[in-house]
């Protein structure tokens, strides 16, 4: 059996290989990365092949003799727009005739109206009309998603936000041991929806305290006042609206989430928050 690994040398793609590294042996290991010298660096003598999403060409050739692949959805704002490097991705796969096709989505991505969700829509559709074997990962939220907000706790004792829902927080890293557990089994569902229980942001802050065991304060704020807030640090407007709207999916609802897909493929619990928040500030 031979695995594959797409975009590995970004955060989650090396969380995902230190689990696959622990599941089966490196020579039954591919790691597919845009940068080879990069990834050489990183994994040693994993075997890496250099492909990019926006080559469909380049892609058929680092997955000649794959079996099964975990596909890791690209970011948003590249030279070729994601849906496309997407498709060209989905091309690959279905040319190189990959038996199984696991790939990391956005919740409920077929109903969402989320800005976020039409790209994985799209790409989940191609895949299914492609008539690829798979399993959709419907990540929620990381929790290193809000450094910002546990960072500036710890260093002002302020902590605010604007966003008035719940998100299902889990580690990055435990997402990605998710994706492993899905790619190395045979029996699969077709689409989890991964998640840690929901909560928000005054939880969030809550769990930051019993974290660093400092009197943090929780400040809900208009969401033009948050982004006033993050000029005042330095920021211009255009990047301060930016780093505003990363709350919005958990304000709109698109994260609110009752789903135990996560726990139940991994067979354990996730890291309680506090813990899990510790681990992210000790890095």
């Amino acid at each position: 059996m031979k695995y594959a690994i797409t975009a590995a040398t970004g955060k989650f793609g090396q969380a995902a290989v230190t689990h696959l590294l622990k599941t089966v042996p490196h020579e039954e290991i591919v790691l597919i990365a845009r940068d080879l010298d990069k990834a050489k660096k990183i994994f040693g003598n994993v075997e890496v092949r250099e492909a990019s999403y926006d080559n469909v060409d380049q892609m058929i050739t680092a997955l000649e003799g794959i079996d099964r692949v975990l596909f890791i959805s690209s970011q948003p704002g590249g030279r070729v727009e994601r849906v496309d490097q997407h498709l060209n991705m989905v091309k690959a796969l279905s040319a190189s005739n990959v038996k199984f096709v696991a790939y990391t989505s956005f919740p409920k991505a077929e109903t969402s109206s989320s800005f976020l969700a039409s790209d994985h829509k799209a790409t989940e559709n191609a895949i299914k009309a492609a008539g690829i074997p798979h399993a959709f990962l419907r990540n929620n939220w990381y929790i290193e998603n809000e450094i910002g907000f546990l960072s500036s706790g710890v260093a002002n004792h302020i902590a605010a936000y604007w966003a008035d829902n719940h998100a299902g927080w889990a580690l990055e890293r435990e997402y990605a041991e998710g994706a492993i557990k899905v790619l190395t089994q045979i029996e699969n569902k077709e689409v989890y929806e991964f998640s840690g229980p929901a909560k928000n942001f005054n939880d969030l802050g809550e769990a930051l305290k019993v974290a660093t065991n400092q009197n943090v304060k929780i400040v809900k704020m208009p969401a033009s006042d948050y982004t006033a807030q993050l000029e005042k640090t330095g920021l211009d407007h255009d990047t301060a609206v930016l780093f505003t709207s990363f709350q919005k999916p958990i304000d709109d609802g698109s994260l609110e989430t009752s789903s135990t897909d996560l726990v139940d493929v991994l067979g354990h619990n996730l890291k309680r928050l506090p813990n899990a928040i510790q681990e992210i500030l000790e890095k």
